[in-house]
């Protein structure tokens, strides 16, 4: 199947560009080791993190079927490798038709239905005007993932200001603040939520 979908293989280090906004692209990246950021840098250098692309998980997938040019950058967050395969063959099954290609477009269909999900909460996430606001939605959403009051995140503390669209310096404030006020503790990235009867 990797041969009749065009697969290649690629292995990248640690902040390595491996798609640029403004380039169109032809296939979808499946990270098999690592992880990928997905942000936008403006004019003047701000990045905003829109995704963190973890194994077994797609990116590039709606440029690759829509043809249009890239609107960001797809940097890797560590050393890490994808797979690429080719949308044009992955869509159009071959005379084969065989099984494991149906199935396939079903997973690529679930996964890119899950990512429309993860942006869907990364704005519900940001639509708080004070960042105490942001922060309580994405931890509030991390410790109801895990199920647990105790969890660690995938980013560090640049890429929480990215992904939550607020200054580094202002989060850490906050944070601190948070944790002074007994909502938390926190150690690089990870977290513990707290109740007031936590703090007697």
């Amino acid at each position: 199947m990797l041969h009749c979908l065009g697969a290649e293989h690629k292995k990248f280090e640690k902040n390595e560009r491996i798609f640029r906004a403004g380039d169109t692209v032809s296939e979808l990246g499946l990270v098999l080791k690592g992880s990928i950021l997905i942000q936008n840098d403006d004019f003047w250098g701000n990045t905003t993190v829109l995704d963190h692309v973890m194994p077994g998980h797609i990116f590039a997938e709606t440029y690759a079927c829509t043809g249009e040019p890239l609107m960001v950058d797809a940097v890797a967050a560590e050393n890490s490798e994808v797979l690429f395969l080719n949308v044009g063959r992955v869509l159009q099954t071959c005379s084969q038709s065989c099984a494991h290609h149906s199935k396939l477009i079903r997973n690529l269909l679930f996964l890119s239905a899950r990512k429309n999900l993860n942006l869907s909460r990364k704005i519900f996430h940001t639509t708080s005007k004070s960042i105490r606001g942001r922060l309580l939605s994405y931890l509030s959403f991390q410790s109801t993932h895990c199920g647990s009051r105790s969890f660690t995140i995938p980013f560090n503390r640049q890429q929480l200001a990215d992904y939550l669209n607020v200054d580094r310096s202002a989060l850490s404030n906050e944070l601190s603040k948070m944790q002074k006020d007994g909502l938390l503790r926190v150690k690089r990235n990870q977290f513990e939520l707290l109740c007031s009867q936590d703090m007697l």
